[in-house]
């Protein structure tokens, strides 16, 4: 079935409907879909335990390669 197909069935539903049940038939915009953003996980304290610790290690790793050299 096509949309236009479709557009016509309604359309014939819906003025039967009116016609022959008296219905009154109410047409609402269509809502906008919600702007979703993405999702950001928050670090918790052990992941910022965590990173200053990777962060220490880096910077003495970094040390005692200078002073190798």
């Amino acid at each position: 079935m096509t949309k236009e197909e479709l557009r016509a069935e309604l359309e014939r539903q819906a003025s039967r409907f009116q016609n022959i049940y008296g219905g009154e038939i109410i047409t609402y915009a269509a809502q906008p879909e919600p702007e979703r953003k993405p999702w950001r996980k928050k670090p918790t304290i052990q992941d910022q335990a965590f990173e200053a610790e990777l962060q220490k290690m880096e910077k003495d790793l970094a040390q005692q390669a200078s002073r190798s050299e």
